[in-house]
């Protein structure tokens, strides 16, 4: 090979080395996001059943029972 070619085979080699660096990093972001979304999901999954405990709690407390239920 010439000098020419090494070089341009020197930088693309080199390119290449950089973009599988850049996909590891993206995908251990792309994992710690899936992590976190998973994380909100399940808080607000909780918030929301808590949330509907509350207000059947609310809706109990503000229609009183018939006379004849007590």
């Amino acid at each position: 090979m010439n000098d020419k070619t090494t070089q341009r085979l020197a930088r693309l080699e080199t390119h290449v080395a950089h973009l599988e660096h850049q996909v590891e990093q993206l995908n251990g972001v792309l994992i710690e996001q899936g992590r976190l979304v998973e994380q909100l999901k399940r808080q607000a999954q909780r918030q929301s059943a808590t949330l509907e405990a509350i207000e059947l709690e609310r809706i109990k407390a503000t229609n009183p029972k018939p006379p004849h239920y007590q």
